[in-house]
């Protein structure tokens, strides 16, 4: 019954004493370097600093999933560039 269940016991010894002994076992898959990207959401809007004035587009690149929460940031981002008049363009993920 434990031969059915765990095997048996002599090949169990074997691979414990290659552990202990601190042997690697060989691998045979090329491990890669992961890169952790936090979710991005890019906004753009048109922005001027005078009523039907000049018209520019600014970008921003939020860390958030949350496209009202990124349409805050980019608008709170283009208030502090002293652009007054702001139209929100698009909200897309990059």
């Amino acid at each position: 019954m434990r031969a059915a269940l765990f095997g048996n016991s002599s090949s169990a010894i074997p691979s414990a004493k290659a552990q202990l002994s601190g042997v690697p076992k060989p691998t045979t898959e090329k491990q890669g370097v992961r890169k952790f990207s936090s979710p991005k959401l890019r906004v753009t809007l048109k922005v001027s600093k005078v009523f039907e004035g000049d018209e520019e587009i600014f970008s921003y690149d939020a860390n958030t999933l949350s496209t009202l929460l990124a349409e805050q940031e980019a608008r709170s981002a283009a208030r502090k560039k002293r652009f007054k008049y702001i139209e929100l363009v698009s909200v897309e993920p990059v």
